[in-house]
């Protein structure tokens, strides 16, 4: 099974884009994929009545996939592996569902 940073170091070798937009450009592109995963999601509740099948599944998973690539890039770009972004993260989360704060608002609670 591939790992975060096996995927992150196979992302990078597919990256075109130039050097000087390092971060702005993978940072556009998780926006731009992330909406591409809402924008199939509201039409799946506009047209399926929210009804998802499998191959809405599937290409929902597709866009995941793409806003992956932008985040293994982005993360590349900031020099910081995949897995210590998702480490991190999980850490952050039991924190505040420990602390009973997991749901609200704000950065640091």
């Amino acid at each position: 099974m591939m790992t975060f940073d096996d995927y992150q170091t196979e992302a990078i070798k597919t990256a075109i884009y130039p050097e000087t937009m390092k971060i702005i450009y993978p940072s556009m592109g998780v926006s731009n994929e992330a909406g591409e995963v809402l924008g199939k999601i509201k039409k799946i509740i506009r047209d399926k009545a929210g009804v998802f099948s499998d191959s809405d599944k599937s290409d929902i998973a597709e866009e995941l996939g793409d806003t992956l690539w932008y985040c293994g890039v982005l993360a590349s770009d900031l020099g910081i592996p995949l897995s210590i972004i998702a480490e991190r993260n999980l850490v952050k989360l039991q924190s505040r569902k420990e602390r009973g704060v997991l749901g609200g608002s704000g950065d640091k609670r």
